[in-house]
């Protein structure tokens, strides 16, 4: 599978998690759309983009199981939860409930909404190493209060790799009367996503991560009874349209000047190459990879699982504790050295390294890593056991 993708064939990748990485045949459908653009604007932004972008939905819509009219592409899923942070009517003393193993970036876009308005983001403690599924949900609702309005968490976490229980959260968050945002930024093409499974009232997720989209394409699918309080987070030619579409809600949103949607416009051919790769049989391999090292990682290391080792907690992606108190230096050791591309993560005080496996990474390149890993620990000072 790697002569399928753009990737350093120099360099082991097992940073998947982070940005993604592209196969040919979708980043040829990307610059297909680019040159497109290019060779008549016009035509292409005000006559075109709006049928392109239907036909782009529809494939979505189905791979994700929403209606197409109930979600609109964004670059990222921060720019997503910043356009329902500005929408939500906070007042001071109310509170978020999250987690504490959510994205950095979406704790400082609450802790910013917070500074603005007077609201409390609060991050329960989600206790490691993981016991069961009902010990997560436990953790999480201890932060719950009266004066909680909003919960915010992440369906699959970035610095700890765990898959958390967003159905059961959800459901319990509806029948308190809250309103439920899902951060699956790591979900769609990863593990099997079904939106009206998990019933979120607001749901973002990216294409350019496991489903191989080229970058900056992700989405924000938001529940009908929700979509008129959602305000633009960019005012544009969408507002108060003097030709309006079907929709004010995708008036709003999709309509915001002159942008390239070029990424947007892949969601078929990723659809396409996971089907034509056989995806759900090498996506399970891909899992199979991550169940069968991470025990063996931890005893190199001298630290334990942070989860028991099943596809309940882990998906693609697997985060192993390390005891080091210079994680940037053996991040830079690992790519300078070894030319292994692989983060060292710090959440809570907690290191970890986080190994992703999609179709490209084979037992070879996580064999390369370990080799690389107890050289560093017998000749450096970086790890200690």
């Amino acid at each position: 599978m790697k002569t399928q993708f753009l990737l350093d064939p120099n360099i082991i990748y097992l940073n998947h998690g982070s940005f993604g990485a592209c196969p040919k045949p979708i980043f040829d459908d990307y610059q297909k759309w680019q040159r497109e653009l290019e060779a008549e604007p016009v035509q292409f932004i005000i006559y075109n983009s709006p049928k392109y972008l239907k036909e782009s939905k529809r494939a979505l819509a189905n791979f994700v199981n929403c209606a197409p009219e109930d979600f609109f592409f964004t670059p990222n899923p921060t720019f997503a939860i910043n356009t329902i942070m500005r929408s939500l009517d906070l007042q001071p003393g109310d509170e978020i409930l999250a987690s504490d193993n959510e994205y950095g970036a979406m704790d400082r876009t609450w802790n910013f909404f917070c500074k603005k308005t007077g609201a409390k983001y609060v991050r329960a403690e989600v206790n490691l190493p993981i016991v069961s599924k009902k010990q997560m949900i436990a953790d999480f609702w201890k932060g719950y209060s009266e004066k909680t309005k909003v919960i915010f968490l992440n369906q699959i976490s970035s610095a700890t790799a765990l898959i958390f229980p967003a159905k059961e959260i959800c459901e319990r968050a509806k029948e308190l009367g809250l309103i439920t945002i899902v951060d699956g930024a790591h979900v769609p093409g990863h593990i099997d996503l079904d939106l009206q499974d998990i019933k979120a009232d607001f749901y973002t997720g990216t294409l350019h991560k496991w489903m191989l989209a080229p970058k900056g394409s992700s989405f924000l699918y938001v529940k009908k009874d929700f979509q008129d309080m959602l305000d633009p987070l960019i005012v544009s030619w969408g507002y108060e349209s003097v030709a309006p579409g079907e929709s004010r809600f995708l008036d709003y949103q999709e309509q915001q000047g002159t942008r390239d949607i070029s990424a947007f416009l892949t969601a078929p051919a990723c659809v396409r190459f996971l089907e034509e790769i056989d995806w759900k049989t090498r996506a399970k391999e891909a899992r199979q990879l991550i169940l069968e090292n991470y025990q063996r990682f931890c005893d190199l290391l001298g630290t334990n699982p942070i989860c028991p080792i099943s596809e309940e907690f882990l998906g693609q992606m697997c985060s192993i504790p390390v005891n080091t108190s210079k994680p940037a230096e053996l991040k830079d050791m690992l790519y300078g050295k070894y030319r292994i591309e692989i983060p060292v993560m710090n959440l809570n005080g907690n290191i970890y390294i986080r190994i992703s496996t999609h179709v490209y990474v084979s037992q070879a390149d996580i064999d390369a890593l370990y080799l690389a890993l107890k050289e560093v620990i017998s000749t450096t000072d970086l790890i200690f056991v």
